[in-house]
């Protein structure tokens, strides 16, 4: 129940944004500036507009493939009504962390770095896949120092989690009884 409160906290908050005056031109002027590095990088990235909403502005072709999304079909949408926690996980924590870490990187001005984090992304056919994340979030300002974007950048390390977790606890036919 906690996290189902800590959830639609989370959703509440991010409705609102964070309080920032976005200047439009100087916003599409720095996002192009740093568009090539964006479409190219191999790092997942996801640009997000800090105001009411938390609205997708571009993802990567590396975020794309992360999170079996299109950024054709999900730019302009809420982050976390494409981004939700998975409803069959009563512990999923995914939306108010990240939530948390957006809040935490546009406060204080600098990049907020995440622990590994769970957060289960639908596939193709809607179905959940478990994926672990380790997030980075970082502010963008324009020259004025006003919060114009959110870029938030993740590695997906789900293979090294299920590498760790069967090295911890290997087939219950390998254990002693």
């Amino acid at each position: 129940m906690l996290y189902q409160a800590l959830r639609q906290l989370a959703l509440l908050d991010a409705a609102e944004g964070f309080d920032t005056e976005v200047d439009p031109l100087h916003a599409e002027v720095q996002r192009r500036i740093f568009r090539d590095a964006f479409e190219q990088s191999a790092k997942p990235h996801l640009l997000l507009d800090p105001r009411k909403g938390l609205h997708i502005v571009d993802m990567n072709t590396s975020y794309e493939k992360a999170t079996f999304t299109s950024a054709a079909k999900v730019a302009g949408n809420r982050m976390f009504d494409i981004f939700p926690d998975n409803p069959s996980d009563d512990e999923a924590d995914g939306v108010s962390n990240l939530f948390a870490s957006l809040r935490k990187a546009t406060q204080k001005g600098v990049p907020d770095v995440m622990a590994i984090q769970r957060y289960d992304v639908r596939d193709a056919t809607g179905t959940f896949v478990t994926k672990f994340w380790k997030p980075m979030n970082t502010p963008i300002f324009d020259p004025e120092g006003r919060l114009i974007y959110l870029l938030h950048e993740v590695e997906d390390v789900t293979e090294a989690m299920r590498k760790k977790t069967n090295a911890i606890a290997p087939e219950s036919k390998d254990c002693p009884p």
